[in-house]
């Protein structure tokens, strides 16, 4: 990935036609990647991000990102409990492409073009059921819809089809897109555009990271039931026991999970809430990640791999996974195990 790559600059030269745009974020990965959308030209000379209300996790980014200092033509709004609607020809760019209000916003209003920022292993469901078959519904995997549901993520799919045949659908994204998957994409009219994060690699460090070598990243895969909990505890006890470390928890990791984790001996747990990669982006080169598979993995890589920072994956055994977890959603994490994201400085 290259903050330079011929996708980005398209994403310049649109901004000469777009305007302005707004941005409704739910996630701190979504804020963060709406920032560098707007830094890379793709939405506009003006843009309004509004994060949705009631969520720490983004009121501690907003304030972290307000510190680091907005790219010139940018504006981070009060959280706001309800998705904006933009004006007509004006850019929208959401990062939740299976939530029930923005398909439907996307039906009722006419943006001038359609932004889908990361929103990380959802971003590849979302390429997947775009390029598949026609009427299929955009849902979220393992989802339980109803047929209104149903009906609801079939239009919106059609729409974002539409959007992309009439070259009016972008989707930015950190991840490492496969190239059948990217080529179908594009295809399809829409415009796929990678980045590494420029903006927050040109930021100066406020401050230090964390001191112990090993930094273990939380994981929501116990609490959606998809590995089995005494087994996570027992990897995570046999690492306090050898050495320090610096545990920084997924933000929809279960707080008795949570309050478990602090138990173990020689783990230090930091309340995060900003995104790892704004979060872990100091250590140095004496330092080490660890998480099981994540779509973080592939963005800390990005951000570390020149301050020589070790970012590893561990491998889930297959004895940790529970029957809740697919086949297909092992690979989907597989995929960002061990990429190498060609980064070097």
């Amino acid at each position: 990935m290259n903050g330079s790559s011929p996708g980005v600059e398209d994403g310049r030269d649109h901004a000469r036609e777009q305007g302005s745009a707004i941005a409704w974020v739910e996630s701190p990965l979504q804020m963060l990647c709406a920032v560098e959308a707007h830094h890379s030209g793709l939405l506009g000379a003006h843009a309004l991000v509004v994060p949705r209300a009631k969520l720490r996790p983004l009121a501690v980014t907003r304030r972290e990102i307000v510190r680091l200092g907005l790219p010139a033509g940018l504006e981070l709004a009060v959280p706001a409990p309800e998705m904006p609607r933009p004006h007509r020809g004006v850019s929208w760019a959401v990062g939740d492409a299976f939530s029930g209000k923005v398909q439907a916003g996307w039906l009722t209003a006419l943006p001038g073009r359609i932004v889908i920022v990361d929103d990380g292993l959802a971003t590849i469901r979302l390429l997947e059921l775009l390029t598949g078959r026609i009427g299929t519904p955009l849902l979220r995997a393992r989802a339980t819809a109803s047929p209104l549901r149903k009906v609801l993520g079939a239009a919106a799919g059609m729409r974002l089809r539409a959007a992309a045949r009439s070259g009016r659908l972008s989707i930015f994204t950190a991840l490492p897109v496969p190239a059948d998957l990217a080529r179908a994409v594009r295809d399809k009219g829409a415009e796929l555009i990678t980045h590494d994060f420029a903006w927050l690699r040109s930021q100066p460090l406020r401050k230090p990271g964390p001191e112990e070598r090993t930094v273990v990243l939380g994981t929501s895969l116990v609490r959606n039931g998809l590995i089995h909990r005494d087994r996570y505890f027992t990897w995570l006890a046999g690492l306090g026991s050898a050495e320090p470390v610096a545990y920084f928890p997924h933000r929809r990791e279960d707080p008795n999970d949570l309050a478990r984790v602090r138990e173990q001996p020689g783990i230090t747990v930091y309340d995060g809430g900003a995104p790892a990669e704004m979060t872990l982006r100091g250590l140095g080169a004496q330092q080490r990640v660890l998480s099981l598979p994540s779509t973080a993995v592939t963005s800390l890589r990005v951000l570390l791999s020149a301050r020589g920072v070790a970012v590893e994956t561990v491998d889930v055994p297959d004895e940790w996974w529970t029957a809740q977890a697919a086949p297909s959603l092992r690979s989907h994490l597989s995929m960002f195990a061990h990429h190498d994201t060609g980064v070097t400085g």
